[in-house]
């Protein structure tokens, strides 16, 4: 069984690569020397519907195909879909450790921005149970332009919360600085066992004010992949500060 390095205590922050950016037509290869020469902890994979965000990536299979070629990595799994809940046993089943799914469509369409969230038709709180029992941890993200307020119900329910510092959907957007004062707010409340992540322009120019805001989970897509293979260690190292 795979460790989970989210809960356990050790080395912080941990710097997740996202292979958004990887180059696909040598996908293993990528993500194997991130996590050896390079020295990242976790490797982070963008899964979007089409529909909650304008995009499509990768699904299950290519969780699947990892697991094969890395049997000892940890697989953080963002969700950006409509319905997470039909996904838990796909990816549980290609070998994801951890699930991060997103507040907003589960809560109404219609809640003004000061309001709580309204369930739509699944509780955050009973996917996440769904999650662990497939045997994944769980995460629940947020966008930049919902409250962070919105996740305050769950706060006692998840291992992790991730702050998106773009508008989800492509790799390679410019980093939205305000979302640092979701992310003070977001370590000011959580437990010992959790984490605070950040997804979205996160870059060596912008890594220490991450992680001064509170974020112990760093993700970074074109930063890593983007850059030659001969400077993504050093790229890391920049991350981790």
């Amino acid at each position: 069984m795979i460790e989970n390095l989210l809960t356990r205590p050790g080395r912080l922050p941990l710097i997740a690569p996202s292979i958004l950016s990887a180059d696909f037509a040598a996908l293993g290869d990528e993500c194997a020397h991130v996590l050896g020469e390079c020295g990242a902890d976790v490797l982070h994979i963008d899964v979007m519907d089409g529909h909650f965000v304008p995009n499509v990536t990768m699904g299950a299979a290519v969780v699947k195909s990892l697991r094969k070629r890395l049997p000892h990595a940890f697989f953080d799994v963002h969700l950006m879909v409509t319905d997470p809940g039909q996904y838990i046993a796909g990816f549980a089943e290609a070998g994801a450790d951890h699930f991060t799914f997103h507040v907003e469509p589960a809560v109404d369409r219609h809640a003004g921005a000061g309001d709580s969230p309204l369930s739509r038709g699944y509780d955050p709180r009973a996917v996440a149970e769904r999650v662990r029992e497939a045997g994944m941890s769980a995460g629940l993200a947020v966008n930049p332009p919902t409250p962070v307020e919105w996740v305050e119900p769950y706060l006692d329910d998840f291992e992790m919360f991730l702050v998106m510092s773009v508008n989800p959907g492509f790799s390679g957007q410019a980093f939205i600085e305000g979302v640092l004062e979701k992310t003070k707010w977001l370590a000011g409340r959580v437990g010992e066992g959790q984490r605070v992540e950040m997804d979205g322009g996160v870059s060596p120019e912008n890594a220490g004010r991450v992680r001064g805001a509170g974020c112990d989970v760093l993700v970074a897509a074109s930063a890593i992949f983007g850059r030659p293979r001969t400077e993504r260690a050093g790229i890391v190292r920049s991350l981790r500060g």
